[in-house]
């Protein structure tokens, strides 16, 4: 009798260590995929923020012969251009992502002023691929985030909590803007 007792406590251990490894198993490849999602979110964004980037150089060689005095702005949107293409990480991304929005706020305020620019074909080409790829940024964004909360939860709940952080993951940054009048979407209307 005692050693039917024993078989069937190692039974149940045995059970046990096998439902414990099949639930680890199971974490772990649940984060794996939240991780890959959450990586490929961020290229999309990378992807978009990559053509916005492209654009800006073309929009400011249509308007610089018009924008003889306004060297200034179409400099800043240069140097912004350049700082946003070398950022890294949500949170540098964003900083300079914000800069660059403001100056090209800028840029189109003083678009309004020439006439022959709204008008120009080339210009308004450029602005609706702008509005175009803004619109696209925003949505890669927004997924990206969603992408963020979904895995940061599946970390902080229990039981993967346990576990997670032996298995290497931890916590992603949100994709944040500044503060409230960076929120403001870029206005680029041209006509």
């Amino acid at each position: 009798m005692l050693g039917y007792g024993l078989g069937l406590l190692g039974l149940l251990f045995i059970g046990l260590i096998v439902v414990v490894a099949g639930w680890v198993i199971l974490t772990y490849n649940g984060l794996v995929k939240l991780r890959n999602q959450l990586e490929n979110a961020w290229s999309q964004i990378d992807v978009q923020l990559k053509r916005r980037y492209d654009l800006i150089p073309n929009l400011v060689e249509a308007v610089k012969d018009y924008m003889e005095f306004e060297q200034d702005v179409l400099t800043k949107v240069t140097e912004a251009r350049a700082q946003a293409v070398s950022a890294q990480g949500p949170a540098e991304q964003a900083q300079a992502d914000n800069m660059l929005t403001r100056a090209l706020r800028s840029l189109f305020a003083v678009v309004e002023n020439y006439p022959e620019l709204k008008a120009n074909e080339n210009v308004l080409k450029l602005q609706e691929e702008l509005t175009s790829t803004e619109n696209r940024i925003s949505f890669s964004r927004q997924f990206y985030n969603d992408t963020v909360m979904r895995f940061n939860t599946r970390l902080q709940t229990f039981p993967t909590n346990l576990i997670a952080g032996i298995l290497g993951f931890t916590a992603r940054e949100f994709f944040e803007t500044g503060d409230d009048a960076e929120r403001e979407p870029v206005k680029v209307d041209l006509r």
